[in-house]
């Protein structure tokens, strides 16, 4: 028996006993119901995709289904769970497979990976865990289980690294029970071999695993080269007019928050006049928020929330499609910070509502 057999039959033996069998997108596997859960599992925990899975799914049972859609109502449905290119990506696919592909996945990696927003691993683990296909996956997860069982030096993100990890992957997977052993590995890391305190002593691979032996669990995988991330700053503008309502802007269709709803911006306070008389807008009061920090993967994000009472001049805000007054009834992408900001200006109304009727 080979070592890749061995890596393969202690692995299964394991999943067969101790590993997830019940997760949402594991019931009725299809290929569709596969690429859904591998997109949103893209660097968010599993805990936090179930909830968004299932709504998800209630709404969008299909691949036509999520190609009819509008994308404001796409994006809704994500809002709060971050890296929103992956719900623009996700319609922008199904709307191809539906054009080009008739509503059916291909089976090829190929046509696979010229999708929006599906890359070798996730093609890898639609053809596995959705076709019962042999191609091996490299997930967050895997990278960390092979970099240590082989005691595997450097960055994963490097060339020369990430090419002898796939090396690696494609001699492991077997020929049979693919899709139980993809989802075995991946549960392993999520598990056992996880990013702090690998639970060793429970690990169907801690005899072969060479970190373990060495005591070095902790040098594998090498860690990103840090980098300060640079800071930005920005302004948001909540525009309220008298009837309670917030103007949002759409965002670009690229770039952050790419195609979500959120505020008008200007660089600082002093832009803001100006910025209220391209909106049509008249400045009735004003007053500062608490700021707030958003991080992204590559800088910081300083928001400086400005509340504004405003009223409208002729040539109403709604002549533009940008734009729109919202009052919480309308089914929109919105950005954690954007959303949190909405539901503190509701709470200020609430109070504010509140005293007056106690005066």
């Amino acid at each position: 028996m080979s070592a890749g057999d061995v890596f393969a039959e202690r692995l299964l033996a394991w999943f067969d006993e101790h590993g997830r069998h019940d997760l949402p997108w594991q019931q009725d596997p299809t290929p569709y119901r596969v690429w859904v859960s591998e997109i949103m599992l893209q660097q968010t925990q599993v805990g936090t995709v179930i909830s968004y899975y299932e709504r998800f799914m209630r709404r969008f049972a299909d691949v036509e289904a999520l190609a009819r859609a509008d994308i404001d109502e796409v994006l809704h449905l994500w809002t709060g769970l971050g890296y929103y290119a992956r719900g623009r990506n996700l319609h922008r696919a199904a709307v191809i497979l539906c054009r080009d592909h008739a509503g059916r996945f291909p089976d090829s990696l190929e046509e696979l990976t010229a999708l929006p927003g599906i890359g070798r691993s996730t093609a890898g683990a639609i053809l596995a865990l959705g076709f019962s296909r042999r191609q091996p996956i490299l997930d967050g997860n895997v990278k960390r289980v092979l970099t240590r069982v082989f005691a595997i030096g450097g960055w994963p993100g490097r060339t020369q690294v990430i090419n002898q990890l796939w090396s690696l992957a494609e001699e492991l997977t077997p020929d049979s029970r693919v899709a139980d052993y993809t989802q075995a590995i991946m549960d392993l890391g999520a598990t056992l071999c996880t990013r702090g305190k690998p639970a060793c002593e429970r690990c169907p691979l801690a005899g072969h695993c060479l970190a373990h032996a060495r005591d070095e669990t902790t040098r594998y995988p090498a860690p990103k080269p840090a980098k300060v991330k640079p800071v930005r700053q920005i302004t948001f503008l909540l525009l309220e007019n008298a009837d309670g309502e917030l103007l949002l802007q759409r965002r670009p269709p690229s770039g952050i928050w790419g195609g979500l709803w959120g505020f008008p911006e200007c660089a600082d306070e002093n832009g803001l006049a100006q910025r209220l008389g391209e909106l049509g807008l008249r400045l009735k009061q004003q007053r500062r928020l608490v700021p707030l920090r958003h991080t992204f993967s590559h800088f910081h994000l300083d928001i400086n929330p400005v509340h504004c009472a405003v009223t409208e001049m002729p040539g109403d805000v709604a002549d533009d499609a940008t734009l729109c007054w919202y009052s919480g009834g309308q089914r929109l992408g919105l950005a954690a910070p954007v959303k949190k900001l909405i539901e503190t200006t509701e709470l200020m109304n609430d109070a504010n509502s509140t005293m007056r009727k106690a005066g």
